[in-house]
């Protein structure tokens, strides 16, 4: 990454904010104007006390120290950022030409100093994750805003997916899959557990209580279907007479099944199921006539349809409770939300097991990703035009900079003086 960053052309950096940079500007240019004031004060003191002795000596040996110690740390510190009065010096304007490895350096010290598996534990630990976010999470307003933010987005997802995308899903994604996974296994497996569980018999009961009903409300309806059968000769009341005990038959039989858990319909219903499961398993016709039978019902243009459909209902479905600030769904979220706070509160072992989760989940980001992060510092460094750089590093630093000219200056003076001393007492 940061070969290929390093071919192309330098830019500069991102335009910083005008008025803070003005501040910062304005206060660089108040302290190099303290250092050379403090070195154009010892050039003028040291002229001014040349050849005196006593007392004067000691404050010219001062100044003259304060002037040199002044001009080493202004070369030293301009030095950094250019060649000090335009002169190409060996190892000056370090940051112009030796930016990259400056980059570089700083990227393995974040590497090395940051991103250590044992440090991102211990951050991760003391920053007390799931206590604060179940803190936050208790206050109601917090939890609202939580809510209103997870359901804005949804309801935003949700709007941007349109009939083509569920059609193209349909026809280029699980249509494909389906016709090529064999579905004869699958069903027979799941109608063996199915029969195993005795699950069909809910749904034999509800099967049966429906056609009783129809049964009983619609005695019209099975006489008339029962009439188009009779013979065209058969007197009237005779196929009424007959129409009507075999409603009354058919009602009394289902009424049985209903009833006997054990009837001998229910027991050849689960016969019949049982070996259909067999065949789905283990007979070729069986399992051939289902995969055509599959092939033809996906080929149906009526599948991307009824998905589109039920696609439909099932977004207006959903948009409606989303955005719906006091329905259902919401208030659901919230109290769940609410519970899942509380028990952040409350259970130190949650807290812990959640917290450790955090911390694995950062130690496995780091460490799979860590090297991109930190090599975005040398990228991001080298594409730097190299004066542009120095100069705005200058404007953030320079400043407190110039407290070592001041400082050398000072110090410089100090030591002049202890030199002059030592010098005296040697003499």
């Amino acid at each position: 990454m940061a070969r290929m960053a390093s071919t192309s052309p330098s830019i500069s950096l991102i335009t910083p904010d005008p008025g803070a940079d003005e501040a910062r500007r304005r206060g660089l240019r108040q302290m190099r104007t303290v250092a050379v004031g403090l070195l154009v004060l010892a050039a003028v003191v040291y002229v001014a006390t040349l050849g005196l002795d006593g007392f004067w000596g000691f404050v010219n040996a001062g100044a003259e120290a304060s002037m040199v110690g002044a001009i080493a740390d202004w070369f030293a510190v301009t030095a950094l950022f250019k060649h000090p009065l335009g002169i190409p010096i060996p190892h000056t304007a370090l940051i112009p030409k030796r930016k990259d490895e400056l980059g570089k350096g700083l990227e393995e010290f974040v590497g090395e100093n940051f991103l250590q598996e044992d440090i991102i534990r211990e951050r991760v630990a003391a920053a007390r994750i799931t206590a604060r976010v179940g803190d936050w999470l208790r206050e109601p307003a917090h939890a609202r805003r939580v809510v209103d933010e997870v359901s804005d987005v949804a309801a935003i997802a949700l709007g941007k997916v349109r009939d083509e995308h569920i059609a193209d899903l349909v026809t280029e994604a699980l249509v494909p899959r389906f016709r090529e996974e064999p579905i004869s296994p699958l069903l027979g497996s799941t109608l063996m557990e199915v029969l195993r569980d005795d699950l069909h018999h809910g749904v034999v009961d509800l099967v049966v209580e429906e056609m009783h009903r129809w049964l009983v409300d619609n005695p019209e309806t099975f006489a008339r279907v029962l009439g188009e059968r009779a013979p065209w000769w058969a007197p009237t009341r005779l196929n009424e007479t007959v129409t009507s005990r075999i409603h009354l038959e058919a009602i009394k039989w289902v009424e049985d099944i209903r009833d006997d858990p054990h009837h001998r319909a229910r027991e050849a219903l689960d016969s019949m199921l049982g070996q259909l499961a067999h065949d789905l398993l283990n007979d070729a016709q069986t399992q051939a006539r289902t995969e055509a039978f599959k092939v033809r019902l996906l080929d149906h243009p009526q599948v991307v349809t009824t998905a589109i459909s039920l696609w439909k209902a099932m977004r207006a479905a959903l948009l409606g409770s989303i955005q719906d600030r006091e329905g259902a769904v919401r208030q659901r979220l919230l109290e769940e939300l609410n519970l899942f706070a509380q028990r952040l509160q409350e259970d130190a072992e949650l807290r812990e097991r959640l917290d450790r989760r955090a911390a694995d989940l950062t130690v496995f980001l780091v460490s799979r990703y860590g090297a991109e992060v930190t090599t975005v510092i040398t990228s991001t460094i080298e594409r730097w035009d190299g004066k542009e750089a120095a100069r705005r590093i200058e404007l953030h630093v320079g400043r407190d900079l110039q407290f070592i000219r001041i400082n050398g200056t000072i110090v410089g003076g100090l030591v002049g003086v202890v030199i002059h001393a030592v010098s005296l007492l040697v003499g």
